[in-house]
């Protein structure tokens, strides 16, 4: 896999139209776009058909989180949908992980299709060890914490987890190179760390060991998304 094939814009724009011309403006540059909750809350479904239809992948990154049963009905329904990964929260447990990886399957099987990457969130960006320690109520580090989850991660079957890339290390000692990471938290020398607190530039989250980097503000925002995505495929294949 090239490496503008491991870049993922996330989409986390005010409308389907910005959105949609994004897409336009730059998929001969990036391949693959995450839609989060922002956009999906604005148009549902329907935001999913129209970009699936400009040929491009996409990671439906809502983060999943509820009852087993829930879980495995959404995950059917982003199945159903065509997306190319997706995401739940690994604290939701793993017999809501078996669940979803269960029900994601099946659904492929039915409709005839690659089942999608399914992802496992380990602890968000935005928070640092303090943070941290006072939702899991663990003496853990951030880095054990991660570690932890994503072992459950794989033990329930998920193809891979969301990590910062500070965390990539200790996962693929703890897990090897068969578990996809993805990694947002990302941020290129010349654009501030934002909500992030765990952050790497693009290149060193690479050479860290992700198998995506997501990257949104710094090319979203940017007066020129086209100069901004070409300053950081330049700094990733540099």
């Amino acid at each position: 896999m090239g490496s503008r094939q491991r870049l993922i814009l996330a989409l986390d724009v005010e409308s389907p139209q910005k959105a949609a011309d994004l897409v336009r403006r730059l998929s001969d540059l990036i391949s693959f776009y995450k839609i989060g909750l922002r956009l999906f809350t604005l148009t549902g479904p329907w935001i999913i058909s129209q970009l699936k239809g400009m040929g491009v992948k996409l990671f439906l990154d809502l983060k999943f989180h509820d009852i087993p049963n829930t879980v495995a009905d959404v995950s059917r329904a982003a199945v159903s949908m065509g997306v190319d990964m997706f995401n739940l929260h690994i604290g939701g447990g793993m017999r809501m992980m078996r669940a979803a990886v269960e029900a994601a399957h099946d659904e492929a099987d039915r409709i005839g299709i690659p089942p999608p990457v399914l992802l496992g969130v380990t602890v968000l960006t935005s928070l640092d060890e303090e943070e941290m320690r006072g939702i899991y109520g663990t003496g853990r580090s951030t880095s054990e914490q991660v570690a932890h989850m994503a072992e459950m991660a794989r033990s329930a079957g998920l193809d891979g987890v969301v990590a910062s890339p500070l965390e990539i290390e200790v996962i693929r000692d703890r897990c090897g190179g068969d578990l996809t990471i993805v990694t947002p938290g990302v941020r290129p020398r010349w654009f501030g760390r934002g909500d992030h607190r765990r952050v790497m530039t693009p290149s060193e989250a690479l050479r860290a060991g992700a198998d995506y980097i997501v990257v949104g503000r710094p090319i979203y925002a940017s007066d020129d998304p086209r100069e901004a995505t070409l300053k950081i495929i330049e700094e990733i294949e540099g």
